[in-house]
């Protein structure tokens, strides 16, 4: 019996070793792709500061997930507070105290959004730019004249730290960073009007795609933290309920944040969303109807 148990005690100490030994490999590769520099040429579209185009960039950064990430005011936000993904949050974009606005030129700001990627050159880690390195150069310019715009906000900056579960996450391929993913030499901004057209429509979504999958099938969101619910399969498949739905049915969740039946949408779909106005919910409404359909979470 007792060569049993110093056998299965050696067992269990080798497996501990293994997994002390995965664990720093993890830390060491994930470390490595955190301090990667990126070195980019930006090219930088014409900044306008009248009030019409402060006022397109207002509303692009309401439905665009930036003020849930920065916060009401730009001035930061907790995205993520975590024991197994981390502490992530949304930086101070203004010049007030915390905020690195000030030091930012266009061509900075440009990096940031279109591609991700810091003045110094390291990735941002929570920044989705896949979602907006697509932006039009009007859209783009826009955003960056109305961030330049906003008032002073004193709120010093929280240091993101990635959790284990990020970190192998990260290694693995699933949590994905924009500096990683797009492509400076292909990279070409969408040339689109606005209008309640499906090529419009296509252009928008982009911006779902982070938690609906390349396909908008949806299921598990692999960059949250394991307890956020599967996102909602937008297809029209069978197994999603959007089949169901009609285009009313679509602007009311939208901008009510409940189904047709009256259940709430998780938080985790953004509110802001719902501040599209219907030109642009009337284009994702009838680009999500040429989707072929495809079964719930396989992307």
């Amino acid at each position: 019996m007792s060569r049993i148990l110093k056998f299965m005690g050696y067992v269990v100490l080798a497996l501990l070793a293994l997994i002390g030994v995965a664990l720093i490999a993890v830390y060491q590769v994930s470390a490595a792709k955190l301090r990667q520099k990126h070195t980019v040429t930006a090219k930088v579209p014409p900044i306008l500061t009248d009030a019409a185009a402060v006022e397109r960039g207002r509303h692009i950064a309401l439905t665009r997930g930036c003020l849930d990430c920065h916060g009401k005011d730009l001035g930061g936000a907790k995205v993520i507070e975590d024991p197994a993904m981390g502490r992530l949050y949304g930086p101070n974009l203004t010049t007030g105290r915390g905020g690195r606005s000030s030091e930012y030129a266009d061509v900075d700001w440009v990096r940031a959004i279109r591609h991700g990627i810091a003045k110094d050159g390291h990735t941002l880690v929570l920044m989705p730019s896949v979602e907006y390195a697509h932006f039009t150069e009007d859209d783009l310019a826009s955003l960056i004249a109305f961030l330049k715009s906003v008032p002073a906000v004193d709120r010093d900056r929280v240091p993101v730290k990635l959790g284990p579960v990020a970190r192998v996450l990260l290694v693995a391929g699933k949590f994905k960073l924009a500096a990683d993913e797009i492509d400076p030499a292909t990279l070409q901004p969408a040339v689109v009007k606005p209008g309640a057209t499906v090529d419009y429509g296509r252009y928008l979504a982009i911006g779902c795609v982070g938690c609906h999958g390349s396909n908008f099938s949806g299921g598990k969101i692999e960059i949250g933290p394991p307890d956020w619910p599967p996102a909602a399969n937008l297809t029209p498949h069978e197994s999603g309920r959007l089949a169901k739905w009609t285009q009313a049915d679509f602007f009311r969740a939208m901008r009510t944040a409940r189904r047709p039946d009256g259940t709430e949408i998780s938080p985790i779909m953004p509110r802001n969303f719902g501040q599209m106005n219907d030109e642009e919910l009337s284009a994702i409404w009838l680009f999500l109807k040429t989707l072929p359909a495809a079964k719930t979470g396989v992307r």
